[in-house]
């Protein structure tokens, strides 16, 4: 079953309850792997007492420094934004985001589900290190979701997903999509290229990585691909010296 290998990645949560809340709503759906990043306030008995039944999610919480550790492994990652972007980013709908994270992690892969602190969401820079964004469509008047509401409805699609027939996909592992830290380390690598070309000079320096960023984020390329364009960024970038 696909549970074990979905993570759910909270950035900077800012009130201890809706810890506890995100708890319950996974465990209710069977998904049992929480990552925190920089939590205002955890362990909290507030957090303890909103999860009810499930401190044991709690317990077993990851608390990391940034979001980078929280999901280098992962090979797909999906955004929770209620805003649509200047630059749009590749989006699903709350099925499509349970259906594609259960047919990843059906590969045996692990994935992960972000979303970012209450009051703001998440922020471009951590909406830039995932694959695709997901986006719950509400009320025009009133679209805003509470942190655990929004958690609920994906972990719901993600159980009726998880327990429809899958076909798994076996990739060797060559064919496999690049994790996100290999895609993180080939991003440095190409802004460094790009540099030693005075091709990102100017104010639109940061829209041009984002575009990059999207554009190599929706092709997901894998070990041997990234290793080509790594050979091409060595190439332009020795080409600038």
């Amino acid at each position: 079953m696909a549970f074990d290998d979905i993570r759910i990645v909270l950035i900077e949560p800012a009130h201890p309850g809706n810890i506890g809340a995100v708890a319950r709503a996974m465990k209710t759906m069977s998904l049992s792997r929480l990552v925190l990043v920089r939590p205002s306030s955890f362990p909290s008995e507030q957090a303890d007492r909103r999860a009810m039944g499930a401190i044991d999610l709690l317990q077993r919480a990851r608390v990391v420094d940034d979001l980078d550790q929280a999901i280098g492994d992962c090979r797909l990652v999906i955004g929770g934004s209620a805003r649509a972007r200047t630059f749009p980013h590749s989006v699903l709908d709350a099925r499509q985001c349970g259906a594609r994270l259960v047919e990843e992690t059906a590969m045996g892969e692990p994935a992960a589900l972000v979303f970012g602190p209450e009051r703001t969401g998440l922020a471009n820079q951590d909406l830039d290190r995932c694959t695709y964004q997901v986006l719950i469509p509400a009320n025009e008047a009133f679209s805003s979701l509470n942190l655990a509401s929004a958690v609920q409805l994906i972990c719901y699609e993600i159980f009726l997903a998880a327990h429809e027939p899958v076909a798994p996909v076996v990739l060797a592992p060559a064919e496999r999509p690049s994790s996100q830290a290999e895609m993180e380390y080939f991003y440095e690598h190409l802004e460094r290229a790009l540099d030693s070309r005075g091709f990102l000079d100017g104010e639109m320096r940061e829209v041009t990585m984002m575009k990059l960023r999207r554009l190599f984020g929706r092709s997901r390329p894998n070990s041997g691909e990234l290793k080509l364009l790594r050979t091409l960024m060595r190439f332009i970038h020795r080409e600038g010296e």
